[in-house]
């Protein structure tokens, strides 16, 4: 028997001057889950938060916290069982320790507990040293080792994290990253973290809600969301860059033939023949080679030989695209870029496997024209 959600939402709607910006037949948060909702800025990621933290009541449905519905009355004291955590970290004008424990002596815990809770975190987020500095001269990435500290010494039931890494600079974000998720992995903190950035969803969350105008266009393992992204619009949030249209010539053994501008493809997934289908492929599961026959290597199913049409930085390495009858998007390395020789003109094998190309969404109508290289 599952165990009730930390937190559902059903039929739950937000407006803001009459408008609706937020529409959720149902949503759940599971106990011990990492639960990452994504999507563009003004999708309804912020109202999402507000709404789980109990900071605004929705214009329509019903929330429920340990399965009890949280109406005005119970809203403060629901509150206070959880933590939240901004993008710009709220601190007091006091020492590292003094807003570690902020939380703990509002709730009035005893002294001796609260300087044990706070020691912990203090090591845990490795600020120990900074205790007794004023938190007004931390640098960012401090800062926000302080309010995650002060929020997790709470031992929330939930944890809301909005945009947490978003102000900081990269190296910092490489850093506190890994720790974090380490940290809410270790002691299964129930965690809805709301941001714009895929690879954060990726190396936190458990599940992934895809919020997208303010509509759920998608909820599954994070793994699906970005490999089997349910429609287009998913898959183009999600980094999915090559998207084409193809007519299936045959599937068997959940591998289907697909003819995309006369180029024969084997991708994942099951479709019937005739049918036409959208077909997605991320650029980083793209390998491109020399031309056939001069040391091309690989057990890829399919190979595809082009020119390359562009090539344009993109960190951490380049992103170049290859003419192979579509215009097919790779993402490389730059010691590949040297190593290779690539340049715009040069020609090239692309290689795949059968399980990086996937159908997205439901076959297309027959009688819609295919549209090649889209």
């Amino acid at each position: 028997m599952t165990a009730d959600p930390v937190v559902a939402l059903t039929g739950v709607s937000a407006r803001y001057g009459g408008v609706e910006v937020l529409r959720l037949p149902a949503l759940d948060v599971r106990a011990r889950e990492i639960l990452a909702v994504i999507g563009p800025n003004g999708s309804g990621k912020s109202t999402l938060l507000r709404l789980l933290a109990f900071l605004e009541r929705p214009a329509a449905g019903e929330i429920r916290f340990h399965g009890r519905p949280v109406d005005a009355a119970h809203a403060l004291a629901e509150r206070r069982r959880i933590a939240m955590v901004f993008q710009q970290p709220l601190l007091a004008d006091a020492t590292v320790g003094e807003n570690v424990a902020l939380g703990l002596r509002f709730r009035g815990a005893p002294v001796a507990e609260s300087e044990a809770r706070v020691a912990h975190w203090l090591r845990r987020f490795n600020i120990a040293p900074l205790r007794d500095q004023r938190a007004r001269g931390l640098s960012g990435g401090e800062a926000q080792r302080v309010a995650l500290a002060r929020a997790l010494v709470l031992d929330p039931e939930l944890l809301l994290l909005d945009e947490p890494f978003a102000s900081l600079d990269q190296p910092t974000r490489e850093t506190l990253i890994p720790d974090l998720a380490m940290i809410l992995r270790e002691r299964r903190v129930t965690t809805v973290l709301v941001t714009h950035d895929r690879s954060e969803a990726q190396a936190f969350a458990d599940r992934v809600a895809v919020l997208i105008g303010g509509r759920v266009r998608q909820l599954d393992d994070t793994a699906r969301v970005f490999q089997a992204p349910a429609s287009e619009e998913v898959a183009r949030f999600v980094g999915v860059e090559t998207i084409a249209t193809g007519r299936v010539l045959a599937s068997d053994a959940g591998v289907t033939l697909v003819e995309i501008a006369g180029v024969p493809l084997e991708v994942a997934g099951r479709a019937r023949p005739g049918e036409l289908v959208r077909v997605g492929i991320r650029p980083e599961d793209v390998t491109l080679m020399p031309p056939a026959g001069r040391r091309a290597v690989s057990s890829a199913r399919n190979r595809l030989t082009g020119t390359i049409t562009s090539m344009t930085p993109k960190a951490p390495g380049t992103r170049v695209v290859v003419a192979v009858g579509f215009p097919l998007v790779a993402t490389v390395t730059l010691r590949s870029v040297s190593e290779l020789g690539l340049v715009q003109g040069a020609t090239v094998t692309a290689v795949f496997k059968a399980s990086a190309a996937h159908l997205i969404g439901p076959g297309l109508s027959l009688d819609t024209g295919a549209r090649p290289g889209l």
